[in-house]
């Protein structure tokens, strides 16, 4: 994997492999999706919070439109299996929460906290070779990684 002299994770770097429990218990890999599907992965703060609910409906609303332009949304954040599946079910979530308990994930990927408390708010797109094609980062405009997202997997 390549990383740039700051050691953040770039686009153009490959993604960082991961396997991990979904709300359902089942295990998912980023190699899941290798050669099939672009993948939407989104690091959240935490489930049930007014910012994190708001991002996951966004994306929820939103979730026809990215299957159709080819991805899957991930969402992963430190919540337990238990926690991502109350929250999926309450807000009808389409797509995989992927509980990343001890923040390994999280830490492969390089996601800063917010004022060094708060776990950040970024999501990647992966394209279908494994390789990241945009990084955004916004702890506080939840809906914009929509957006973000869905203008990147149309020039894919």
């Amino acid at each position: 994997m390549t990383t740039s002299s700051t050691g953040k994770l770039q686009v153009g770097d490959q993604a960082p492999e991961f396997t991990l429990p979904s709300q359902n218990g089942t295990e998912v890999s980023l190699a899941d999706f290798r050669g099939q599907k672009a993948v939407v992965l989104y690091f959240y703060p935490k489930d049930d919070t007014p910012g994190c609910t708001k991002e996951a409906c966004a994306f929820r609303d939103s979730y026809e439109v990215f299957k159709e332009a080819g991805a899957e949304v991930l969402g992963i954040s430190s919540d337990s299996v238990d926690a991502h599946e109350n929250f999926g079910k309450k807000h009808r979530l389409p797509f995989v929460l992927l509980s990343d308990a001890d923040g390994a994930v999280r830490k492969s990927y390089r996601v800063p906290s917010t004022f060094g408390l708060l776990p950040g708010r970024v999501t990647y797109i992966i394209d279908k070779e494994g390789i990241v094609r945009h990084i955004f980062s916004s702890q506080f405009t939840p809906e914009k990684h929509i957006t973000e997202a869905l203008t990147t997997l149309k020039t894919l």
